[in-house]
């Protein structure tokens, strides 16, 4: 089930963000960084990614746009 879902637009890049209550998400910011179900990937380049906590996610994912922002 569909737990949180937002779309919005920063600058000109779509930020958007979805979680659900089985621990899916998806969290994506323009091409340039998107975490998605166990992975990650910035700037085309894909991870794996190990989901800790929801917390852990945000800090992890803002962490990487900042990145790519600068």
């Amino acid at each position: 089930m569909l737990a949180f879902q937002e779309k919005v637009l920063l600058d000109g890049i779509l930020l958007e963000i979805v979680l659900h209550d089985d621990f899916r998400y998806r969290l994506r910011y323009g091409d340039l960084v998107e975490y998605q179900n166990g992975r990650r990937r910035v700037r085309g380049r894909t991870r794996p990614y190990a989901f800790r906590s929801v917390e852990q996610l945000r800090y992890d994912f803002e962490q990487d746009v900042a990145a790519q922002a600068a």
